[in-house]
């Protein structure tokens, strides 16, 4: 007798029930589908789809239907839900938004896990396939992160270039007031640095170059530097071609944790920088940062061959028209290697949207629009068009193929002094593919789905006036 066949749909397309799809050329999977599918009991097929790259299959022979989902996809989860529902399927709800706000997801689902999957998912399929499904599971809130099975890398698509993707800790110990971290605060956690390392080599069922590469997916790796430090010595031993890490601002003050980034062949580190205006660094709570130390700490992270994805919010309160003006040089100065740009989200119960709502300058509450591609309120001191215009204005710019390519050519001068030769050559051939994959893949996201909305979904003189 055949088992019978969970899939697991890790949704994306936030503004499908509009009728435009967008897939995205992502180098990597998130970590929540493959994780999911690690922890699902034997009992079932498994099937993953990743919503970024391929779309939905409604005639799947699969019966149940697992959906993982962040805010923005909440309205798209319940249209999809409902599709399979109607069709038979038992379709089951979790992800980040169900987490939080599971009074609004509960209702369109046969059931709804709450909280981290890892001790309570396997009890859920088992319950499923047994026709004994409860409408909510609830998980441990904080629990230990240990006992977790290495992700199924094997499920991932062949369009990932870099399918091996794992965490090493949860949570955060700063406060920004928009970060969705904010929400339901959780305890900073790490897992034991062998389960780490057992993850990134239980890779023998990927192509030989797909295990050479991995990304690290923690909010913050750096919240505990000496964690931090012993990993990163133990991921040097691995050898890897290229490693990809995420980490507050503050961690690059520490000469030795960059030493050990580099040692352990970094290639690419994701920074929250978010402004380069000081003012609006303090209205959002990101002590950590100091725009005067952005120039010099980028460069030590070029000298080494480790590119720099800085995350960067266009319409915060304290953002003025005087900033506004020449952004793109000042970027420039800076040098960062790649821009994810944002528009503001003021991502409900966070305390930044606390105070937005309160003062009545939420004109879109439209969930499908939180996810920094829409002008949600109005900011302080600036209009919603000056948002608008300065979001393109900065992708235009920054990813022209001649700021590119000028981009490469300060990198690869960065590093003539450092190192080897050997090293030289092969941190210079890493450093290059990461910085062509992630500038290809920011400019497809701007000129393919966000443009789209700016000139098309926003109504400039519906907007009220700037309190």
């Amino acid at each position: 007798m055949s088992k019978p066949k969970l899939q697991i749909i890790v949704l994306f397309q936030n503004l499908a029930e509009e009728g435009r799809f967008y897939y995205a050329k992502n180098p990597a999977p998130p970590l929540s589908g493959m994780l999911v599918a690690a922890l699902t009991p034997p009992i079932v097929e498994i099937e993953l789809l990743h919503e970024m790259i391929r779309p939905i299959n409604y005639n799947t022979d699969a019966d149940i239907i697992a959906l993982s989902f962040m805010d923005y996809c909440s309205k798209h989860a319940i249209e999809v839900s409902r599709r399979f529902r109607m069709l038979g399927k038992t379709v089951i709800a979790g992800g980040r938004y169900a987490s939080t706000f599971p009074e609004k997801v509960i209702p369109y689902f046969d059931a709804t896990v709450v909280g981290e999957a890892e001790l309570i998912w396997p009890r859920v399929v088992e319950d499923a396939v047994c026709n004994k499904l409860k409408k909510v599971y609830y998980a441990p809130f904080n629990a230990p992160l240990v006992n977790i099975p290495p992700p199924r890398y094997d499920l991932a698509e062949p369009q990932f270039m870099t399918p091996m993707v794992t965490e090493a800790t949860r949570g955060c110990p700063f406060r920004c007031s928009f970060c969705h971290l904010t929400v339901k605060p959780s305890a900073y956690r790490k897992r034991p640095v062998e389960d780490v390392i057992r993850d990134l080599t239980s890779t023998d069922i990927l192509p030989f170059r797909k295990r050479k590469m991995a990304m690290i997916l923690d909010n913050n790796l750096g919240g505990d530097r000496q964690y931090a430090k012993e990993l990163l010595k133990e991921v040097a031993k691995l050898k890897l071609w290229a490693l990809g890490v995420q980490f507050s601002f503050d961690c690059l003050q520490d000469e030795e944790f960059v030493d050990l980034l580099s040692e352990a062949n970094c290639r690419m580190a994701f920074i929250g920088m978010e402004s380069i205006n000081e003012p609006s660094l303090a209205g959002v709570h990101k002590k950590q940062n100091k725009v005067e130390e952005y120039k010099e700490l980028f460069t030590e992270l070029r000298k080494r061959g480790i590119m720099t994805f800085t995350g960067f919010i266009i319409g915060l309160d304290e953002d003025t028209r005087e900033y506004y003006q020449d952004l793109q040089s000042k970027v420039d100065d800076v040098d960062p290697s790649a821009l994810l740009t944002s528009i503001s989200i003021p991502i409900p119960g966070t305390p930044f949207h606390k105070t937005v709502e309160s003062e009545g300058r939420i004109f879109d509450d439209n969930v499908a629009h939180y996810e920094g591609d829409h002008v949600l309120f109005n900011a302080r001191n600036v209009t919603p068009a000056e948002v608008v215009k300065t979001y393109m204005d900065i992708n235009r710019s920054f990813y022209s193929w001649e700021n590119i390519i000028k981009r490469w050519g300060r990198m690869l001068k960065a590093q003539a002094h450092y190192g080897s030769f050997i090293n030289k050559i092969v941190r210079s051939l890493f450093a290059t593919v990461v910085l062509f994959r992630l500038s290809i893949f920011q400019r497809h996201h701007a000129y393919n789905k966000v443009f789209p909305v700016c000139t098309e979904n926003i109504n400039y003189s519906e907007m009220k006036k700037a309190v």
